[in-house]
């Protein structure tokens, strides 16, 4: 287990915030973390409704990434959301968190070039450009290259934002709190922000402001479905998966900028604090609320919170092994720690089974 900061200092985190129209009680966010666990036809399953129910205490949940379309999946495991059906199972996941106090909102997502024909019904991936990531197949067994994708037409761009559409109806449908779009990771949206993996030469690459269109697009179309102030957006400025750009500052500003514009709930960055980071900049261009997550702990959550480099912190890894984290740090209870072997493994152990601290301390 590993022992957590004195309480004085975490109690910022504890604090309530707000992130657009979302009141948060606590400014720890459950941050997005794939596990896998959904059932056949991809639908969410009770399991996955008690896992986010153990989890409610979080100020925010944040789900899994939720593929908008059979062409946005690029996983085994996972679950949807472009039926009433996968919203319906959905429903299952969001009523009991609510039951529990809890606000969970649905990360909307679109894994582009990252993803495989075994899981596409034979299909090409779909990608700004016909550039492979480099490397090797996410978990798919034997390792096998990823494929060149198939670089979309600017005339079937109105169908991904569609897809997202479709997406956030359902969300609606299903009682969630609100939405995120993931943009972050190398996914769909990354690969048409970044410059290593858009090469386009008609209104969705070159510039910032093109290669950013799409996002922005997908954002406004939302925006008629949900009230902007429930709407988030997931980005990245580190490279990853592949993805790269040389003036990651400008253009991430840049990308803040315009979506500051669109009074949105919150922009959730994902960068672990260095010499280069983006963030600070970023913060001080969006006006909404400001979440930061990457290899963050309790103690280092708390200076970000009390610095006010961002309104709340997310916490990914430490949520899949300690269910109570937000009373753990209430409590200045020990932290255990996950097993990564069980991250993807499919059943109940390594994700359900994390008991809460029963207040002895060896």
């Amino acid at each position: 287990m590993t022992k957590v900061a004195h309480n004085d200092h975490l109690e910022v985190l504890l604090t309530p915030t707000r992130l657009g129209s979302l009141a948060l009680p606590n400014r720890i966010v459950m941050s997005p973390l794939t596990r896998c666990r959904a059932g056949p036809n991809f639908a969410a399953t009770d399991m996955m409704s008690e896992y986010y129910a153990q989890r409610a205490e979080a100020g925010l949940i944040v789900t899994e990434g939720i593929p908008v379309s059979p062409q946005a999946v690029g996983y085994a495991g996972v679950s949807g959301l472009w039926s009433d059906d996968l919203a319906r199972s959905w429903r299952k996941v969001t009523e009991a968190v609510h039951e529990k106090g809890g606000r969970i909102v649905a990360q909307l997502w679109h894994v582009g070039r990252l993803s495989d024909p075994i899981f596409l019904e034979g299909e090409t991936p779909v990608a700004p450009s016909a550039l492979p990531p480099n490397g090797t197949v996410t978990m798919v067994r034997p390792k096998r290259p990823w494929v060149t994708p198939r670089a979309l037409r600017a005339d079937e761009m109105p169908q991904i934002v569609e897809q997202f559409a479709t997406a956030a109806r359902m969300a609606l449908s299903a009682g969630f709190d609100g939405i995120e779009i993931h943009g972050a990771n190398g996914y769909l949206f990354d690969q048409f922000l970044q410059g290593s993996s858009n090469i386009r030469t008609d209104e969705y690459g070159g510039a910032p402001e093109n290669r950013m269109r799409l996002l922005l697009e997908v954002v406004d179309r939302l925006s008629d479905l949900w009230p902007a102030d429930r709407i988030g957006v997931h980005l990245s400025p580190r490279s990853g998966h592949s993805v790269s750009d040389p003036d990651p500052e400008g253009l991430f500003c840049a990308v803040a900028e315009a979506l500051s514009t669109r009074a949105l709930a919150f922009l959730y960055l994902r960068e672990a604090r260095a010499a280069d980071s983006v963030a600070p900049k970023m913060r001080a261009l969006f006006k909404g609320g400001f979440v930061l997550n990457e290899k963050l702990t309790t103690q280092t959550g708390a200076e970000v919170i009390r610095s006010g480099a961002a309104d709340a912190v997310g916490f990914g890894k430490p949520f899949i092994a300690n269910p109570d984290l937000v009373d753990r740090v209430a409590q200045n209870f020990p932290l255990s720690d996950p097993k990564p072997e069980t991250f993807y493994s499919g059943g109940a152990e390594g994700y359900t089974d994390y008991p809460r601290f029963n207040g002895a301390v060896s």
